[in-house]
């Protein structure tokens, strides 16, 4: 079993090594993680340089680049064959909801299973330092329940798990993206030099969260798994927009 692991946090991020240190023992586990923090990069490749590969004294190897730049060159350029899986994380801080969108967490499970792997997303929804044990020990079970059934063609899986200890966990539901209220104002600044410069506004809260969603379940206490697709095609429209280029 090979496994290649990457995130958006950076090669040095206690959750990579957690993750590492959780399944190291299933299998052949490569790291292959962005040299700095990447998050929100979301699937940006970079074409306007050369990316560099580096191992770093604990045996990852880090790349100069976007989480996708990373999954994309270990994938085509390191290994023989494909790897048999992609986990991404473990991410310090929810991907739910519209978050995948920007999440480079999930941009690395991303373009493994772009790539025709098989590929989970492994966040903790956490805002502050965190003991990533829980989410270690889930992240185990899934792989291991992947080895032993795997599915009969290639899934994306965005896993969230609540901040509690792993007794505390009440189970696993499979979910639906919800979605949130638009993103808050940008934050307005002044440089040394009387300059203005803007920070990104956090993101809104979660405005459909009932049951079934990812927020539902990890705010009562469930790992939340979604399956997800990558077709950007709004079909419903397609009638529409066909009308519409004949008027």
């Amino acid at each position: 079993m090979r496994i290649l692991l990457s995130n958006d946090d950076g090669y040095f991020a206690p959750g990579l090594e957690a993750l590492y240190l959780a399944l190291r023992e299933l299998g052949d586990v490569i790291v292959v993680a962005p040299e700095r923090d990447r998050s929100g990069a979301s699937n940006s490749l970079t074409l306007d340089r050369p990316l560099t590969l580096r191992k770093a004294a604990n045996g990852f190897h880090f790349v100069n680049g976007t989480p996708t730049d990373c999954v994309h060159l270990a994938v085509t350029g390191m290994f023989d064959h494909l790897p048999d899986m992609v986990v991404s994380g473990i991410n310090h801080g929810a991907n739910m909801g519209d978050d995948t969108i920007y999440s480079g967490t999930v941009a690395a499970a991303t373009e493994g299973y772009l790539l025709g792997v098989p590929s989970m997303a492994i966040s903790l929804v956490s805002k502050g330092a965190s003991d990533f044990a829980a989410a270690g020990k889930v992240a185990r079970e899934m792989v291991e329940r992947f080895i032993r059934a795997p599915f009969k063609q290639p899934v994306l899986l965005n896993i969230n798990i609540p901040d509690v200890a792993a007794d505390e966990l009440r189970g696993v539901k499979v979910t639906r993206l919800g979605k949130r209220h638009k993103a808050e104002p940008v934050i307005k600044s002044t440089t040394p030099r009387g300059e203005p410069v803007y920070w990104i506004g956090p993101a809104g809260k979660a405005a459909d969260s009932g049951e079934g969603t990812d927020f539902n379940a990890v705010a009562n206490g469930f790992v939340s798994v979604t399956p997800l697709e990558i077709d950007l095609t709004h079909p419903l429209l397609i009638p529409d927009v066909s009308d519409w280029l004949v008027k």
